[in-house]
């Protein structure tokens, strides 16, 4: 539970009486590699802080084979995860999260985490920041898609997040780049 609370303390103090109370409510669960985290249709009751491992969000492929599956996010180790919309709105999953490698989390519920909004400040004020992070984050990738190339998107990929290409499988970071793998291997081969 340390990494959390090192995540915590870099955006606020935390009274150890805060600490403890927060930290109560989460419980450690080990996935183990390509387990599914939250399903498709299922409704997400928990928030994830990864200790280590990766985490794909993706969706399925469509059962009459119209759409392939579509990766669209990685979580890495030190990150707050979840089928966001779904644990915000409490409805099913229009998406699915899965473990790439043993991933250990933390998790939160949740009713504990309203609880922790409730009862601490500190918890009220990191669920806006991480909020906020993580808002900036999924518009920051919008703007990517609408405007950049793909090859100017994986330029960028690499230089921002080189641990997606050193960990997560080619055929993933296509997916994420919005392009098939035939193609990622082109722009790799143009700039090597």
């Amino acid at each position: 539970m340390g990494h959390i609370r090192e995540y915590y303390e870099r955006i606020i103090k935390l009274q150890e009486t805060e600490w403890e109370f927060i930290a109560s409510h989460f419980d450690r669960k080990v996935f183990a590699k390509n387990q599914v985290i939250t399903r498709h249709g299922e409704t997400e009751n928990y928030l994830s802080f990864v200790e280590t491992g990766i985490v794909r969000f993706y969706i399925p492929e469509d059962p009459d084979g119209n759409r392939d599956e579509l990766t669209f996010n990685f979580c890495f180790d030190k990150e707050f995860t979840c089928a966001y919309n779904s644990f915000l709105t409490q409805t099913p999953s229009e998406y699915e999260l899965q473990a790439l490698a043993e991933t250990i989390v933390w998790q939160i519920s949740y009713a504990d985490l309203q609880k922790v909004y409730a009862q601490t400040n500190a918890g009220n004020y990191l669920g806006r920041i991480i909020s906020e992070k993580l808002f900036l984050a999924k518009s920051k990738r919008e703007l990517s898609l609408l405007k950049h190339t793909a090859k100017e998107r994986y330029l960028n990929l690499f230089s921002e997040q080189p641990g997606i290409l050193k960990f997560i499988p080619l055929k993933y970071v296509a997916s994420y780049l919005g392009i098939t793998p035939q193609g990622l291997s082109r722009i790799r081969r143009q700039i090597t």
